[in-house]
């Protein structure tokens, strides 16, 4: 769900856009159960190399699911391993409930900057098509920084 919600603010934006991959299998009831001990334990996991370099750009917008309350492994390792390179940050997160305020607080802190705008778009919303109105007002949002 978070890619497609990726997908659809590089597309509403006409910017690059790359998915982290992580190279701990996370599919499957033990997949699951890892991820989110992971991420509550606030572990880093190990990514593909990425294509793109966060220095090149003035904006990195920062995707991330929400798991048990908190960031992907992969996302903190993003970050971990490029916020020096941020310029300016945005955030977007999908979710099945409604915590993501924490969750940008501490997306906001382990970058160390600021987000220029922010997005939470819940599952059911993915799952009917029923979020291309909040991506545009945050592609506007982004344009407008």
């Amino acid at each position: 769900m978070t890619k497609k919600v990726g997908e659809a603010i590089a597309t509403a934006l006409n910017c690059d856009s790359e998915e982290l991959v992580d190279t701990r299998k996370r599919s499957g009831p033990f997949g699951f159960f890892r991820s989110g001990t992971e991420a509550r334990s606030k572990q880093l996991t190990e990514l593909q190399p990425v294509r793109h370099d966060p220095l090149l750009y003035d904006i990195v917008i920062l995707g991330t699911p929400i798991w048990m309350g908190t960031m992907s492994s992969a996302m903190r390792t993003y970050i971990a391993e490029n916020k020096s390179k941020f310029n300016r940050v945005a955030f977007f997160c999908t979710q099945g409930g409604t915590e993501y305020k924490r969750l940008f607080d501490e997306m906001e802190a382990l970058c160390d900057k600021q987000p220029i705008g922010t997005i939470a778009i819940r599952q059911n919303e993915v799952k009917k098509g029923d979020f291309q109105e909040k991506v545009r007002q945050f592609a506007d949002s982004v344009r407008e920084a």
